[in-house]
């Protein structure tokens, strides 16, 4: 993947501003928030679980991204953060905002379309390293073919028909896709740093003896040896995302109730 492409940019009266949606607290957005400053944007922290109002105009935003957290896309019945996002995501891809969803923004983006969220059939989930590989309609945002990334979600994607898998993995099919030119998600997670790992395995360490999940060591001891091919991924990733044109955005099909 080149990073030749021009990055979209906000509206000319507007600043080069990429919404960041997160979901506690203390969440970061990593490498990806990291990449973003580098290449000259601002960005705006959100976090609607802890009250904060999502903006009804999103044309000064030059992209969005949500980022994951330990609630389900399903919690709308009882997470009003969850519901807004729910109800704001149409907005910005009806917009032509480019949207960028990791594991549960991707879930959510999913929802919105009329897809589904769930937990594995046989209660496996990913925490750690595993492999993907690129679709046919994936190969120009994967162009170095399969690789492993880095995974920690127990529930899994089943999208409609009006988007495109550019990505599969071997418990969980749905690991990225594409909705219209603007609207992405993922279910892996690029952003997170080493000390982010330490954290969430640390945090999070009872979710490490669910079936399907690596131990911690793997998780730290991986790194070196998994990362740096996803960053690269990320970093050509992000420029042609940022790159794709507004006006090809479609209506929703869909909405979550």
């Amino acid at each position: 993947m080149t990073a030749s492409v021009v990055p979209l940019r906000a509206a000319s009266s507007g600043p080069y501003k990429i919404a960041i949606i997160v979901h506690q607290e203390h969440s970061r957005p990593g490498r990806v928030g990291a990449l973003l400053e580098a290449k000259g944007y601002t960005l705006q922290r959100l976090c609607p679980n802890l009250g904060c109002q999502l903006p009804e105009d999103v044309s000064d935003f030059a992209g969005v991204v949500i980022f994951g957290g330990p609630m389900s896309a399903n919690d709308c019945g009882t997470l009003a953060g969850i519901r807004c996002e729910l109800a704001w995501i149409p907005k910005v891809v009806e917009a032509g905002v480019p949207f960028l969803g990791i594991c549960l923004g991707g879930q959510l983006l999913t929802r919105t379309l009329g897809g589904s969220v769930g937990p594995h059939p046989e209660g496996l989930i990913e925490a750690g390293y595993y492999g993907i590989a690129p679709t046919a309609d994936g190969a120009a945002w994967f162009p170095d073919g399969p690789m492993t990334v880095y995974q920690f979600h127990r529930e899994g994607m089943r999208v409609p028909d009006c988007c495109q898998v550019l990505a599969t993995g071997e418990q969980y099919p749905v690991q990225a896709f594409r909705y219209g030119s603007n609207a992405f998600g993922i279910q892996f997670h690029p952003e997170v740093t080493l000390e982010m790992k330490d954290t969430w395995t640390a945090k999070a360490a009872e979710r490490l003896a669910s079936p399907g999940a690596q131990p911690r060591e793997v998780h730290l001891g991986g790194h070196d040896q998994h990362d740096p091919p996803l960053g690269r991924w990320i970093d050509g990733f992000l420029d042609k995302w940022l790159a794709t044109a507004r006006a090809s955005a479609q209506p929703l099909l869909a909405a979550a109730e």
